[in-house]
């Protein structure tokens, strides 16, 4: 399925109900006084967290999401039903924000969290609410209160742990299906990932973590060149960034060590937070490298780079030195976590609301 990760959906709660004029006509009773009921609330609309969904693409197809209006009052006391709630399912990582304004208004960041997008109006006032000592037979009531109405811009944001950045053909794809359960496409020429992939990499029992492998980056990117530009938001949420370099490259003339300063440049044009996220050198394709080579060409890479930070030289294809990059990268993921860790959030469709 063609990963989406941005739609536009207008969504409207519930009209409330008008209230009702009614009055007892019993046989023997006469001035048997008011009983006109109360129009019944407009439905919510509800979105929740589904850990089953990653794309937004249903919403590309499926734009307006209208809840139903409660119910009129009713004479003999009876109160209006209030009107049917809706609930949007949407991938983990979405955040809600008004068309309008631009203003973010939610973020679903845990699996399961429910919030309110539009609340349903209040039902109308029944004759029988004003009914007094010196106004026994009232005539008046109250029309429903109109529900909430919003255009909204679903952007979807993949909560990863590590992500993979590089230049198209570094070997991110075929790292991720080496360590994980992910399954991209892989060829023996040169070509670039289209949509994100997400990999659940295991440790032990008991023990994973989430790894996103993002369309190969190129110069220019943060102003729009190329795919990954699209996608880059994606690694604003992850805890580590994973620089695969292309060690051996197609073409010889390349120069490695400015393609690696490239990508580097492009994440602090885009976003400086983003720039500055824990950042690892993944040397890859070392298998194709004669061995006697090897040592000094990843000592040139580093130094020209003047990079200080842990480097794996690993071969993703043969699987040489992946062990060791997994452990060291969950031991890192699991110290972050350990420090971020918060109390589950409680549903917050009905905490909304009494606000």
């Amino acid at each position: 399925m063609k990963f989406v990760d941005e739609a536009f959906i207008d969504v409207s709660a519930g009209d409330g109900g008008a209230g009702c004029v009614s009055f007892r006509h019993e046989k023997y009773k006469e001035f048997g006084g008011p009983n006109g009921g109360d129009g019944g609330r407009g439905g919510h609309v509800f979105a929740v967290a589904d850990p089953n969904l990653n794309t937004l693409v249903d919403y590309r197809f499926s734009r307006r999401h209208d809840a139903k209006r409660g119910e009129h009052g009713m004479g003999s006391d009876m109160f209006g039903a209030a009107g049917d709630d809706i609930t949007l399912k949407m991938p983990v990582g979405t955040i809600i924000s008004d068309v309008d304004s631009g203003e973010v208004l939610f973020e679903l960041l845990k699996p399961g969290e429910v919030i309110t997008i539009a609340k349903g109006g209040d039902g109308g006032f029944g004759n029988m609410r004003f009914k007094s000592a010196i106004n026994r037979a009232p005539r008046q009531k109250t029309p429903g209160w109109p529900g909430e109405k919003r255009s909204l811009k679903l952007e979807l944001k993949v909560l990863a742990d590590v992500g993979l950045l590089g230049m198209p053909n570094a070997g991110k794809s075929t790292l991720i299906s080496a360590i994980s359960n992910a399954r991209p496409r892989i060829a023996d020429y040169p070509f670039t990932t289209l949509h994100p992939n997400l990999g659940v990499v295991r440790v032990g029992p008991e023990q994973s973590f989430v790894v996103a492998d993002l369309p190969g980056l190129i110069e220019g990117a943060s102003e729009g060149a190329g795919l990954g530009h699209l996608f880059l938001r994606h690694l604003q949420r992850t805890r580590l960034l994973l620089h695969v370099i292309d060690m051996a490259p197609f073409d010889d003339s390349v120069d490695i060590v400015s393609q690696a300063r490239a990508i580097v440049n492009e994440l602090k044009k885009y976003d400086t937070a983003l720039y500055r996220k824990p950042r690892w050198l993944v040397l890859n394709k070392l298998d194709m490298v004669e061995p006697d080579q090897r040592d000094a060409r990843v000592r040139s890479v580093v130094k020209g780079l003047k990079f200080k930070g842990p480097v794996f030289e690993i071969s993703a294809l043969t699987r040489e030195g992946c062990d060791y990059l997994i452990k060291t990268v969950f031991q890192h993921v699991s110290a972050q976590q350990a420090l971020e860790q918060t109390p589950a959030a409680p549903d917050q469709r009905f905490a909304d609301l009494a606000e």
